[in-house]
């Protein structure tokens, strides 16, 4: 797996209410919401490598 690196993210309460929930929904931590949502518009966008893009492809 890939080393990790932390950070702070500031988000309006009501936005952090829907992540914690829409994660909670799917049996997801926040952070595991917030990093499956941002690796999800990444690859929509055609941001990652094709390999990057096809790692996680069956987590959704």
């Amino acid at each position: 797996m890939a080393k990790k690196k932390p950070f702070v993210l500031r988000l309006d309460p009501e936005i952090l209410k829907a992540v914690e929930k829409w994660g909670a929904d799917e049996f997801r931590s926040t952070n595991g919401q917030l990093e499956w949502i941002i690796h999800k518009a990444l690859r929509d966008a055609g941001r990652l490598g094709k390999e990057r893009g096809k790692e996680n492809e069956n987590d959704s």
